[in-house]
């Protein structure tokens, strides 16, 4: 009887082991979904890539969705997604340090299966219309100060602009959606010294809430929006250099002028870094999902998306050498040997306070 007991376990336990490979092992002939939940500034380099890495892995296909940074993390704490996640890429580091902090405070386990990753490389800058930026830098030195008096004369004659250009229009994305937004506002508030919590970092981000009419969700959203509707909704924008670039030749052709870019000093470098999701992922996903983090890391990858106007996370690339670069361009303003100073993005706490100033102005 022990014997047959016996017999009868190890059956039981073979069993199991082959109904666990079968659950988590690949179905040949059937392609594995990964699902890629990216910033928006990413969407058109990973547009293209999508179709390359799945040349190359046949049994891979990518779904590619795209919402804004801050965006992407509310939506995955609060599960609003209607699917399921295999890898997030934000627009820096620190939103991945945030979102892993709310997730431990609600749950026990991991969130992220392996070391986040490096992408691609960018930085927030100002862009103006070029007529309308010698009005308003007349050295081509970008100056919060400024924009906050053109902001509060509200007319561009007060400032030194033609009468025919009427209001001054600035343009940022919204904190509470979108990481370019953040960055704005934290390097304006401390570009005055102002204490993140004080009554004049309250006033200064009131001033710039009743000045922006309905910012945009997303960078590049505000972006393809300030080159359709031209001067007249828009002369100052802050952007990501690298969308900056990227855009400006169709500037150039939609207003019949380009923009010219404008460096604050200092200002915020952002990495996209790429996290694949452990919680709710089977382990030949987070294979397949590491596989792909992996490929964009690779140099001919990295060249990519320096023709989209990014600089490269991973290796030392001549940004003018690699072909179709707009480094290569001589758009206005642009600085492929950097004379300004970088710092990293703002802490969780710091973006918390900033989107609770916005959230409080009237």
């Amino acid at each position: 009887m022990y014997k047959a007991a016996n017999k009868n376990s190890f059956i039981s336990l073979g069993i199991i082991a082959a109904s666990l490979v079968l659950a988590f092992a690949p179905i040949p002939g059937v392609k594995q979904t990964i699902t890629i939940v990216s910033g928006t500034e990413l969407q058109e380099p990973l547009r293209e890539l999508e179709q390359e890495f799945e040349r190359d892995n046949a049994g891979i296909d990518l779904e590619l969705k795209f919402q804004g940074s801050q965006d992407l993390v509310n939506n995955y704490i609060d599960r609003r997604n209607d699917f399921q996640p295999h890898v997030l890429i934000p627009a820096n580091g620190e939103i991945l340090t945030e979102l892993e902090r709310r997730w431990q405070a609600q749950n026990k386990s991991a969130i992220f299966a392996s070391t986040p990753r490096a992408i691609a490389k960018t930085m927030l800058v100002a862009i103006a219309w070029q007529e309308r930026g010698k009005a308003l830098f007349p050295d081509n030195r970008f100056d919060w100060s400024r924009i906050a008096a053109a902001m509060t004369e509200k007319s561009w004659s007060k400032i030194g602009g033609q009468d025919s250009w009427g209001s001054f229009d600035f343009v940022t994305t919204n904190p509470t959606r979108s990481n370019s937004g953040q960055l704005t506002l934290g390097l304006w508030l401390e570009s005055e010294n102002y204490s993140f919590n004080s009554a004049a970092a309250a006033s200064l981000v009131s001033l710039v809430k009743g000045s922006v009419y309905q910012p945009p969700r997303s960078t590049d959203i505000l972006l393809q929006e300030f080159i359709t509707r031209g001067a007249n909704d828009g002369d100052v924008a802050m952007v990501y250099e690298s969308i900056a670039l990227h855009r400006w030749s169709q500037a150039k052709i939609t207003q019949g002028e380009p923009y010219r870019i404008y460096y604050p000093n200092p200002t915020v470098e952002t990495i996209a870094t790429a996290a694949v999701i452990r919680a709710n992922v089977s382990k030949p996903e987070i294979k397949a999902a590491n596989r792909f983090v992996a490929y964009l890391q690779q140099p001919e990858v990295q060249e990519v998306f320096v023709r989209y106007g990014f600089r490269p996370a991973v290796s030392n690339l001549d940004l003018r050498s690699v072909a179709s670069s707009p480094w290569s361009q001589n758009i206005p303003g642009a600085m492929p040997n950097l004379s300004v100073t970088t710092q990293k993005p703002f802490l969780g706490a710091d973006i918390a306070e900033i989107q609770r100033m916005w959230m409080r102005s009237p």
